[in-house]
């Protein structure tokens, strides 16, 4: 499993614009359910080759990160 920390606090901006930075830069990457929680947390899930990869804004650890099955740096090393 591969984790990229995003940033601290959580915040619904940033996640939804993580969340359209995936979908421009990785081709082939399908959007699957949103996961809202009780305290407003939410996960979006996406496959990738049969891989998951789950964006978290996670209001109770208070921060915005990545849990992916995919290595997705060579996604983004060429973004500048």
């Amino acid at each position: 499993m591969f984790e990229y920390i995003i940033c601290n606090p959580a915040d619904k901006i940033i996640f939804e614009d993580q969340c359209k930075a995936l979908e421009k830069n990785i081709p082939n990457l399908i959007k699957c359910k949103l996961l809202v929680d009780v305290d407003e947390s939410m996960i979006q899930e996406y496959i990738l080759f049969g891989k998951k990869i789950d964006i978290h804004n996670d209001y109770y650890t208070n921060g915005i990160y990545i849990i992916s099955e995919l290595d997705l740096t060579p996604y983004f090393n060429k973004v500048k």
